[in-house]
């Protein structure tokens, strides 16, 4: 074994350098610009188009500060440098540096403290990395930061494994980051301004082509109007725009003034431009607003402008049923418009039926239902607080309705009204004044109204027989 000390001399200094010359310009194909992290979805696409994965990197050696050496072995020949080593591609725009580069046999790149990689894209810092010649694997380890220098997305964590394109080897990159890394995944198309970024965390993630993610142990999705969590996580921001949440009961929450939560066996995810705009709850669906709670099968939300906009559920193990303060609703299938967060129609479809508050005297409640009915809602202020109170009701096709009223005169026998038509509106009265203002029934109409009556008086009982007898006389 030979060993040469880098304070030997500046000839013996220029004999290693050249040395290591050799043994790092094998052909090289370049890092390219994401190699760690979710902050690629965001900026795989333009580094691709930009630079090209066929691109080769023949590395040349700008700088070593103190030492160097090299050691013959039968395995070959391994070569140590140290002191603010700085290597780049030649003839292109990408370095890396670190404190201390061992290469063995030309094989294997060991870059040690405080290593940084640059390319005109990315920037990338590390406590250690490793380059594998055979495989074209790249290992990034320690205090892991990376940035993606035009949008700004970035991931940090403790380790990273990266598999880059290569002709004949592979022609998809992918990625393995471990030890529960943490991304900032800014949302913004190529090219457009950067938005607000999803925050992505999960103890596990794999990366594959420029926009497809994987991400397993308690994985949790933040951003300002919204935060969501499940076991795994599956995420495409390109072509199929959608991801999936899944075990561990998934949920997510819409926070905000108006906020909402939702949950399930299931959440698929829908996306345009990046930005979420569907949610669907597949599985024990559970929904919960402002104005409702609603359980069904499947529940979808509609998001627009990161607002609630519409809400459908349908199902058969779990029929969809809505209930708030003031009402009750179930059918085959719901849907509840809510343009800016606030309710304006629920509609129910196929057996439908809409139920009102529960009267205290005799445990029931006013109801209307149909094969669909529709609840129109008006904005009125409670309390200095706009909520959403019940103006029109709408059931078509074989309509029934049942109304109590109270009866002043027998207050525990509230009057009932019962009524079937083909169609049946009722409007209610106007704020202040609650209850139903009008009932319209068109087609065939019957009903029936009971009202509670007086108890017939009692007999005389100090009456004889014979006047208690009709038609008789005590002459008779």
């Amino acid at each position: 074994m030979r060993r040469v000390s880098g304070y030997a001399g500046t000839r013996v200094r220029s004999r290693w350098t050249r040395a290591l010359r050799r043994a790092l310009a094998y052909p090289l194909t370049r890092l390219p610009a994401y190699p760690l992290g979710l902050a690629l979805l965001a900026l795989m696409t333009q580094v691709a188009a930009a630079h090209g994965q066929s691109d080769r990197c023949v590395f040349q050696i700008d700088n070593v500060d103190r030492q160097g050496s090299v050691n013959e072995t039968p395995a070959g020949t391994n070569y140590f440098a140290g002191g603010n080593v700085r290597l780049s591609c030649r003839g292109q725009q990408l370095t890396m540096q670190s404190d201390s580069v061992a290469a063995y046999g030309g094989d294997v790149v060991q870059f040690i403290g405080n290593v940084k990689y640059r390319d005109s894209t990315l920037t990338m810092d590390a406590d250690r990395g490793t380059y594998y010649k055979k495989g074209e694997k790249w290992e990034a380890r320690g205090r892991v930061t990376t940035r993606n220098i035009r949008n700004g997305s970035t991931l940090t964590g403790p380790a990273l494994d990266y598999f880059r394109v290569v002709k004949g080897v592979r022609d998809t990159l992918e990625m393995f980051s471990t030890g529960r890394p943490r991304i900032e995944y800014t949302a913004a198309a190529p090219g457009a301004r950067p938005g607000e970024p999803y925050i992505i965390v999960a103890d596990r993630v794999r990366l594959k082509g420029n926009d497809r993610l994987w991400g397993g142990g308690k994985v949790t999705i933040d951003r300002s109007d919204f935060a969501a969590k499940g076991d795994s996580l599956r995420l495409d921001t390109g072509k199929g725009s959608d991801g999936t949440l899944i075990g561990g009961n998934p949920v997510m929450r819409g926070l905000g003034r108006d906020s909402f939560n939702l949950s399930g066996r299931r959440l698929d995810l829908k996306l345009d431009q990046r930005e979420l705009t569907y949610v669907l709850a597949r599985g024990n669906g559970h929904a919960v607003s402002r104005e409702w709670d609603l359980v069904a099968d499947t529940i979808g939300l509609d998001l627009n402008n990161r607002k609630l906009e519409q809400t459908l559920a349908w199902g058969d193990s779990i029929r969809p049923y809505a209930t708030s303060p003031a009402y009750a609703m179930r059918a085959d299938s719901l849907a509840l418009d809510t343009p800016a967060q606030r309710l304006k129609e629920v509609r129910g479809f196929g057996a439908a039926w809409l139920g009102g508050t529960v009267e205290a005297a005799s445990k029931q409640r006013d109801w209307i239902r149909g094969d669909s009915v529709v609840a129109s809602f008006v904005q009125r202020d409670s309390a200095g607080t706009a909520r959403a109170a019940l103006s029109r009701i709408v059931a078509r096709k074989g309509a029934q309705s049942y109304h109590i009223e109270a009866n002043a005169r027998h207050p525990d026998r509230p009057s009932i009204n019962y009524a079937r038509g083909d169609v049946i509106v009722m409007t209610m009265s106007p704020a202040g004044q609650g209850g139903v203002d009008r009932v319209d029934i068109r087609g065939q109409v019957d009903g029936i109204q009971l009202e509670a009556a007086d108890a017939p008086a009692r007999p005389d009982s100090s009456a004889t027989q014979a006047d208690s007898l009709p038609g008789t006389d005590e002459g008779g």
